[in-house]
């Protein structure tokens, strides 16, 4: 506010001067002339009345002469004043537009406005740096399950696209350089509602900076960045980066794992959808014969590495530019990949698996074309770099879509949204395919045609009491009294515990007779009705006992001082079972 306070103030100095000189003659000269009265005694306005008089003519609105009729002398030096002080005003009113279109005001106020709703938000918030495909996702995602966030970009047409986003929760925004430390500042950095970090920009050397800043400024907040340097990777890694994604890498781990166990592939795919997909269908990426990577950029290099370590798979990469990206281990074809020649030398005919992956999206459109008319039954993996070319990308009907916004994207989103879920999808990597496929068929069994959804909550305090009571009684609560309908304890909820954090230690689908205490943290799937279900069932002592026991305690205040009283009337006292 001090800021813009001294820039109107230096802008509009010459403008009010020039209006306080013009009063200030005027007021003076007409206290100075002499007049006279309707007698013709002679007098002169004092002070008051020539400063109320020369207040009024400046907008030359006529309300007469006051208090006496004026002299010829004072009419003229009043029509000079007229004139002096309206062209003093438009000079002042033209300064005071041209201040208004001035782009550091404007700049300093968008600031201030800026800062003022940041420092509003009082509970916790994330703060993103970079408003692009990858942002703009996540973003989204964040307010949908109503937490907060605070988005910094660098391009001001991001920056009003965000604005008209209809957004289930208001989102500040600024357009600010992240590289600045005063801009992360301004942004809520060292707000102690500030829960995380997440630098999304293009750039890998930027969100190293981000990085850099967030950890030296708050170390206690979640830093999540986006790089695709193994260099820029190991350096963010060396001062404590919470987690780092890199989408190449994480593309290559998934295709190579969608060969190996297909079932476990779906399965993360599906819950790093949005809520209420439902579970796609498997894919069967061919685990041997010859594939054909075109394109050797950090994509290629990255698949290369992967698929090589697959026994079984052959691999030829075509490259046009070589000498650029440097050589493969293995065989080269010099191309770009869109040509049936280039494809034809590359053996498409004998190919099992063809990966379109550069950084140009027509060229990968074209390969995808070429390659499915020279060979229909080739499985296609394509790379759309830009979210605009969606719908082609839709058109051309490959097996595999990658988007590096959206790997990116999915991943931060799932680790806000369910940290839980990285255990059991690293849990589940070490069992075999078929540990996943059954999986597969219990959730589809348990929710048929509705789809599923992916929560995560930790029992809190409130589930305490009614668990000390009834431990009390001999009897804990265990993961399978959870899964009671607690409308009718004899039918089960739609729903699958996938995890079951104590202490630390991380139990995929936990026995059902574990006991259950607060302070557990669970990781569910299932029907969207299971999870309200469940809800009351923690937070109400009475759904609980009911539950465990079958015993049907009375809710009424009256039942409740008469169960005080004489508490051996309803010892006996059952619900259905």
């Amino acid at each position: 506010m001090d800021s813009i306070i001294f820039l109107i103030l230096r802008r509009m100095r010459a403008p009010l001067l020039t209006l306080i000189v013009l009063y200030s003659i005027a007021i003076i000269g007409l206290m100075l002339i002499p007049g006279r009265d309707a007698d013709g005694n002679p007098w002169s306005p004092s002070f008051f009345h020539a400063f109320y008089f020369v207040s009024y003519m400046s907008t030359t609105i006529g309300f007469g002469e006051l208090p006496q009729g004026f002299s010829d002398a004072q009419r003229i030096w009043v029509t000079l004043c007229i004139y002096a002080t309206v062209s003093g005003w438009l000079y002042s009113v033209g300064a005071i537009i041209a201040l208004l279109q001035d782009k550091a005001l404007r700049r300093a106020i968008e600031e201030h406005r800026f800062g003022a709703h940041v420092r509003a938000i009082n509970e916790a918030f994330y703060l993103v740096c970079g408003y692009g495909q990858t942002g703009s996702g996540l973003v989204r995602a964040l307010t949908e399950r109503g937490q907060r966030a605070v988005v910094l970009d660098n391009n001001p047409e991001r920056i009003d696209l965000l604005k008209l986003e209809s957004l289930r929760e208001f989102v500040p925004a600024l357009r600010a350089d992240v590289r600045r430390p005063d801009s992360l500042l301004l942004a809520g950095l060292r707000s102690p509602f500030c829960a995380g970090v997440l630098a999304l920009t293009s750039s890998n050397e930027v969100n190293l900076k981000v990085a850099l800043a967030a950890k030296l400024m708050h170390p206690d907040a979640k830093v999540i960045c986006r790089a695709d340097s193994h260099d820029i990777e190991a350096n963010m890694a060396s001062f404590g980066t919470d987690h780092i994604y890199d989408p190449f890498d994480i593309f290559a781990r998934y295709l190579s794992t969608a060969i190996d166990s297909p079932c476990l592939t779906a399965l993360q795919d599906w819950f790093g959808q949005l809520r209420g997909t439902m579970l796609p269908e498997p894919i069967y990426p061919p685990a041997d014969g010859l594939w054909i990577i075109c394109g050797y950029g950090r994509f290629g290099k990255a698949l290369h590495a992967r698929l090589a370590e697959q026994e079984g798979v052959e691999l030829m990469v075509v490259e046009m530019q070589p000498e650029r990206t440097g050589l493969p281990p293995g065989p080269l074809i010099k191309g770009r990949g869109t040509e049936a020649v280039t494809l034809e030398q590359a053996d498409i005919h004998r190919a099992v698996g063809l990966v379109a992956g550069t950084d140009n999206d027509a060229n990968n459109l074209s390969i995808i074309m070429t390659a499915k008319e020279l060979n229909p039954n080739l499985f296609t993996v394509v790379r759309e770099n830009q979210l605009i070319n969606e719908e082609l990308f839709k058109a051309i009907a490959a097996d595999i879509l990658m988007h590096p916004s959206l790997i990116v994207a999915q991943r931060i989103r799932t680790l806000l949204s369910a940290p839980l879920l990285n255990e059991f999808v690293s849990g589940a990597g070490r069992e075999p395919d078929r540990w996943s496929c059954e999986l597969i068929s219990r959730i589809i069994a348990l929710v048929e045609t509705k789809p599923p959804i992916l929560w995560e909550f930790r029992v809190g305090a409130r589930f305490a009491p009614g668990a000390r009571t009834l431990a009390g009684q001999g009897r804990e609560p265990t993961l399978a009294d959870l899964l009671r309908d607690p409308r009718d304890r004899a039918q089960a909820l739609p729903a699958i515990i996938l995890v079951q954090q104590v202490a630390g230690e991380h139990r995929l689908l936990p026995s059902l007779e574990r006991p259950l205490r607060a302070g557990d943290r669970l990781l569910l799937c299932g029907h969207p009705g299971a999870r309200d279900w469940m809800h009351w069932t923690l937070n109400n002592p009475d759904v609980l006992t009911y539950v465990v026991t079958g015993v049907k305690l009375p809710r009424g205040l009256v039942w409740r001082w008469l169960r005080q009283r004489w508490p051996s009337l309803w010892g006996g006292v059952e619900g259905e079972r």
